[in-house]
């Protein structure tokens, strides 16, 4: 019945995960069919492949992101004043 209403309807797709600024992962909540964010911009079936991409992206994304609101933070600590 689920699939039914997406051939007819068309999927009903909701963000579950942000992998990064621009790549998410999808899922429809009517048939739980997965996709996501391929290199080119375009959604894609999300395959374990895809989710291990996903897993190391994020990885690195979040450690980045660390690395670089640490390094604001002590820019704006730092005064001096003659």
């Amino acid at each position: 019945m689920k699939q039914i209403q997406c051939k007819m309807f068309g999927h009903d797709y909701h963000v579950t995960r942000n992998v990064t600024y621009h790549v998410k992962e999808y899922t429809c909540s009517r048939c739980k069919k997965q996709l996501t964010t391929n290199s080119n911009g375009h959604l894609t079936e999300l395959t374990p492949k895809f989710k291990e991409i996903n897993d190391v992206l994020e990885r690195i994304h979040y450690k980045r992101d660390k690395k670089s609101r640490s390094k604001k933070s002590y820019s704006k600590l730092l005064v001096f004043k003659h």
